[in-house]
């Protein structure tokens, strides 16, 4: 499964209303975890077997707990048994695609 997940703190007291050393918490367990993983601007997301994601998910959200009052998460899941590899493979497919059309 895939599940992109971004998660942030509110209550914080900074005034500028950063969240960046919270983000880079969550970020660093779910590197740590070992699960496949990429992070972009808004989401980080994970490839792995739902409990073992889920697991991530949580100490990630307890860790931005650390930062403020509150936490706000936001999850994605694509659940799709018996595919791995799909963090890579649905972006080939999707570049494929749109090579593909652009020959047409």
């Amino acid at each position: 499964m895939l599940v992109a997940f971004s998660v942030a703190p509110s209550g914080t007291g900074r005034t500028d209303g950063s969240v960046h050393d919270a983000v880079a918490a969550a970020v660093r367990i779910v590197r740590e975890s070992g699960l496949r993983n990429h992070t972009d601007a808004m989401f980080t997301t994970i490839e792995g077997e739902w409990d073992e994601v889920f697991e991530v998910v949580k100490r990630a959200t307890e860790a931005v707990g650390e930062f403020g009052s509150r936490v706000s998460l936001v999850l994605k899941a694509d659940i799709r048994p018996g595919h791995t590899g799909e963090l890579d493979a649905k972006v080939q497919r999707l570049e494929a695609a749109l090579e593909r059309s652009s020959e047409a």
